[in-house]
């Protein structure tokens, strides 16, 4: 029907009222107070069409959305199941939007993953399937001499304790695997909490580069494929890895993706979510000018409002910063160059001898980049298990 038609409207004070509205029209109803515009709007029309939609709806969304009662009206005819979207909201978790509590997004999800065309984000082509012959082709591309390691990931996100992947693993003949990035002779026994998402990586076989070996590199991405359903992983030890799939992959380029599946499209999943806000929309960063409030003060006055003067690990390794690049840790912040100040913020591009002397005497040293002061603080508050750290750092 191209028309909602209304008849015997008599919620409030609506006088069995009959009309007939256009769809796909915007309807502007005006009139003097208490002559029925909000009684005809929302009380009737409105009402109707959301208690069809919240009766298509799964018992857990309904207990949250609740359903009202039929309004007072004889018949609506060509009326869709209808949202009131309402702006004034008490629910404060960013995760919960229009989308998520109607079960709108879950329908959305379902849709890009069933039939999304993925594409690659630098040449802007479709990304298709990749068969083992192009997958060696890639490989021999790299440059003769590159270290390789051809892995398959078997595991990607799921818990349990995979005993029995190991012990199928050790009868088939191989040797190592790697769990989540640490690396995992399998002649020793691997414990794994079966409550927590692993990702596990069985190393086929590693190679130097040569072009003799392309016979043993299809060999090696062949047996991957069957292992992880027809995924390789190929770590170029010392520089990157890269994915590739014989389902998606750009035939121009080292991006390559897994299959398309409704998690990817959850910004409440960690295979969807955003990287740097982890899905929630907002992220929290160190302000200089919050660390550093009075820049008239030099470091040893407590110009950094997280480095005391006391001779802590921190103040250590500042002192031994401060001294490799020649900063003067006497000057008052104000007068550093912005250089100066990223190193101390942000950390050092050089490896630099630290000196560590304990409280019985015992000295260490340890040669080692310098996180910097923002970067430390990022991470400790991304890391820690302790409210009272975190909420030391945010203040």
């Amino acid at each position: 029907m191209d028309k909602i038609i209304v008849k015997g409207a008599r919620e409030n004070n609506l006088k069995n009222i009959d009309i007939e509205l256009p769809k796909n029209k915007l309807i502007v109803m005006t009139g003097v107070s208490g002559s029925g515009k909000s009684s005809l709007a929302f009380d009737t029309i409105f009402a109707e069409g959301q208690r069809r939609y919240v009766e298509s709806l799964s018992a857990y969304a309904r207990q949250f959305i609740g359903i009202s009662e039929k309004p007072d009206v004889d018949s609506i005819e060509g009326l869709s199941p209808s949202i009131s979207i309402d702006q004034k909201t008490t629910n404060k978790n960013p995760r919960s939007t229009v989308g998520t509590i109607t079960e709108i997004y879950d329908y959305l999800r379902l849709l890009y993953a069933r039939i999304g065309i993925p594409y690659c984000p630098k040449h802007n082509i479709p990304i298709t399937r990749q068969s083992i012959e192009e997958m060696t082709n890639r490989i021999m591309d790299l440059e003769l001499g590159s270290k390789l390691e051809i892995m398959a990931p078997v595991i990607h996100g799921e818990k349990g304790t995979h005993k029995d992947l190991f012990d199928e693993l050790r009868k088939n003949g191989f040797s190592r695997v790697r769990v989540n990035g640490k690396m995992y002779s399998l002649d020793e026994e691997i414990v794994l909490e079966k409550n927590i998402k692993d990702n596990i990586e069985v190393v086929v076989d590693r190679i130097v580069l040569d072009t003799d070996e392309r016979s043993r590199i299809f060999e090696a991405i062949e047996t991957s494929c069957k292992l992880a359903s027809g995924k390789v992983l190929i770590n170029i030890i010392g520089k990157e890895e890269i994915l590739m799939s014989e389902s998606y992959a750009c035939p121009h380029c080292n991006f390559s993706i897994p299959e398309l599946e409704p998690r990817l499209f959850s910004f409440n999943a960690p295979y969807g979510a955003c990287k740097e806000c982890k899905g929630l929309g907002t992220k929290l960063k160190i302000g200089e000018t919050l660390l550093m409030p009075d820049k008239n003060l030099n470091i040893l006055e407590g110009g950094i409002k997280t480095i005391s003067n006391d001779q802590n690990i921190d103040m250590i390794q500042l002192l031994a910063v401060c001294n490799y690049y020649h900063i003067d840790i006497n000057k008052p912040l104000k007068d550093y160059t912005r250089s100066e100040l990223d190193i101390i913020l942000y950390g050092s591009k050089d490896k630099i001898d630290f000196k560590y002397v304990s409280k019985n005497g015992n000295v260490r040293y340890v040669s080692d980049y310098y996180e910097g002061i923002i970067n430390k603080l990022e991470r400790l508050h991304l890391e820690t298990t302790s409210n009272w750290r975190r909420e030391w750092i945010e203040m």
